[in-house]
């Protein structure tokens, strides 16, 4: 059986990932309810635009010079695309990334811009048209979440709230962190749990796709069907399962998946715009989503962290939703 990912491999990813990753601030929320404070985990504010910098160049880095050479390939909806190409671009590795149809244009673009080579393909068979191309070219699978450096290089996300939470005086009783494949929220969970005593952490997802908190509910890893998945506007999150690794880590460590409506998580997005002065996309925002939308069912007394995992939203997208109090989630 696999092994979890430990403490001491995520400051390990902290120490390689230092100068080309952000150390985002912790910022509070004075509109919050005073009876449960909130802070939040700016991952927007990464050089890509989301924290899938911080397991990309981690696992980049931890590649030998025959690896560097014969390039990586990774399989994407857009940010892990970004992280990857612009960690191919600093460490000068050939990137080809595979991104499925229907993902959003401006992470297509974006991820082209930082020099990788896109491979377009439909999004139920992305995870094996990855693995084919990596077997046919001898690259590197990336992968953007069942992978321990990915795993571990996410983990610094906890490592910086605990050390964030120390120098701001405050303590952090809940995390709040999006579930797609699961790579953040069990890193987070890693680092967290060995370095904060008594935090819960808890996943969040959108009720369109909730395989996480299904697989919960079960007990055994569960998946969601493609079409089912990618109904949410949450585009970041539209993983029709958490990994094996993940898998593993969510069941030991993270102490519940919680679900949030597509309107919800729209309120955020607006929420986190006007009240905090920060660009959020859907799936960026959910763990706000939680927050406000599931607030009465969450422990007074308690201070909550929310991790604003990405911000690269289109800006026709983001104009429509800032515009509109309705749930019109057309991209």
């Amino acid at each position: 059986m696999a092994e979890l990912v430990r403490l001491d491999e995520v400051l390990a990813a902290a120490k390689r990932i230092a100068g080309i990753a952000t150390r985002t601030p912790l910022l509070p929320c004075p509109w919050a309810d005073p009876d449960r404070p909130l802070w939040i985990k700016a991952e927007s504010l990464q050089p890509i635009g989301a924290f899938k910098i911080r397991g990309a160049v981690n696992a980049l880095a931890a590649l030998d010079a025959p690896a560097r050479e014969a390039g990586v390939i990774a399989v994407s909806s857009g940010n892990h695309a970004q992280a990857v190409a612009y960690a191919a671009a600093r460490f000068g590795v050939d990137a080809l990334i595979v991104i499925p149809h229907g993902s959003a244009q401006n992470k297509v673009a974006a991820t082209q811009a930082l020099g990788a080579t896109v491979v377009r393909v439909p999004a139920a068979e992305r995870e094996e048209a990855a693995r084919r191309l990596a077997a046919e070219t001898g690259r590197t699978l990336i992968h953007p979440f069942d992978d321990p450096r990915v795993i571990a290089g996410q983990g610094t996300i906890g490592v910086e709230i605990a050390e964030q939470a120390q120098e701001l005086g405050i303590s952090v009783d809940t995390i709040l962190a999006p579930v797609s494949g699961g790579g953040l929220v069990s890193g987070v969970a890693v680092a967290a749990k060995e370095l904060i005593p008594g935090v819960s952490v808890f996943g969040v997802e959108p009720e369109l796709a909730a395989d996480a908190h299904e697989s919960l509910r079960r007990g055994e890893r569960t998946a969601w069907p493609v079409e089912d998945t990618w109904r949410t506007v949450a585009d970041a999150l539209r993983s029709s399962s958490v990994g094996e690794l993940t898998w593993l880590h969510i069941r030991e460590l993270v102490d519940g998946v919680i679900t949030v409506p597509e309107q919800a998580i729209l309120d955020a997005v607006r929420t986190l715009a006007a009240g905090a002065r920060l660009v959020a996309e859907p799936g960026g925002a959910v763990a706000v989503a939680a927050y406000l939308a599931r607030r009465d069912e969450l422990p007074a007394g308690r201070n909550y962290v929310a991790v604003l995992s990405g911000g690269n939203i289109d800006r026709d997208a983001y104009s429509r939703i800032l515009s509109s109090d309705n749930d019109d989630t057309s991209d």
